[in-house]
């Protein structure tokens, strides 16, 4: 218990390191999209899907992790019942 309120400290930590780097950056695409928009370039559609990108992939890395880290847990216990019934 005490390392993953660890793992949950350190990571918001991180993120909260994080925060004044990235809205820096905030109107500088801001611009860079409406200007390319008013000038007829679809370059905006290409931001919007790598946004998507850059907000799905560390969900689905976190969640394939977890399902890992249940399912070795799963095996691990039934592994320990099967164990523990041999030896009655």
């Amino acid at each position: 218990m005490k390392k993953i309120l660890f793992i949950l400290v350190v990571a918001i930590v991180f993120v909260s390191l994080q925060t004044d780097l990235t809205f820096a950056q905030c109107a500088l695409c801001k611009a860079s999209v409406e200007t390319s928009l008013q000038e007829g370039n679809t370059s905006a559609a290409g931001l919007n899907v790598g946004i998507l990108y850059l907000l799905v992939m560390p969900y689905a890395l976190i969640g394939g992790l977890g399902y890992w880290w249940y399912n070795n847990n799963k095996k691990k216990k039934s592994q320990e019942a099967v164990d523990s019934n041999q030896l009655l």
